[in-house]
């Protein structure tokens, strides 16, 4: 039999779950909602998108730093999106860490069903960075420039491993934006 111990009585152990038991997606989400988490704007540029190629960008909460030597980051993008499909093609991307008054860029690049982000883009003041061609949100508190060092395939998700090529301090003013019980917060 598996055990888990307990943390705060390490002497006691917990049987662990029966092989076939698992949360429901909607007791998952209720309780991760409870998870704050960091906004990002994950972006890319596909040259294969039209003449000169197309913007992409996915509003993201699951991003994290994972190594500092070699400096590498982890972001989880949806099997079968328009992101991820991007992404097996393109191996140069970039992320935007979004202050708390970047609210509407995220809420709409978070949008299902759109067509295209050309649009989305072209009211959105930003830049393309130099290692990534990706585009790097105006303002944003920090931004960093990857490459696809490795992908994992993680359920209905696919983990993307970059590796960071470029990592710039942004705007020094306001606090982050923050994805908290379904609705985006600032920190008080």
């Amino acid at each position: 039999m598996l055990y888990v111990y307990n943390a705060t009585t390490p002497a006691a152990a917990v049987p662990a779950a029966p092989a076939g038991a698992q949360a429901t997606p909607e007791e998952f989400r209720a309780a991760l909602g409870h998870l704050a988490s960091g906004v990002v704007l994950l972006s890319a540029h596909d040259p294969e998108e039209g003449a000169k190629g197309e913007d992409i960008g996915m509003t993201a909460t699951a991003f994290m730093s994972l190594s500092l030597e070699p400096p590498l980051v982890l972001v989880s993008v949806r099997e079968d999106s328009r992101m991820e499909e991007a992404l097996s093609r393109v191996d140069r991307w970039a992320v935007s860490i979004l202050g708390d008054d970047q609210r509407t860029t995220a809420a709409r690049f978070a949008m299902k069903g759109r067509v295209s982000d050309r649009l989305l883009f072209a009211d959105l003041a930003h830049e393309r960075g130099p290692e990534s061609g990706a585009p790097l949100v105006t303002g944003a508190l920090a931004t960093v420039e990857c490459r696809t060092e490795q992908r994992i395939s993680a359920g209905d998700h696919v983990l993307l491993i970059g590796r960071v090529l470029e990592a710039r301090v942004g705007a020094e003013r306001g606090g982050p934006l923050v994805y908290f019980r379904g609705q985006y917060r600032q920190l008080d």
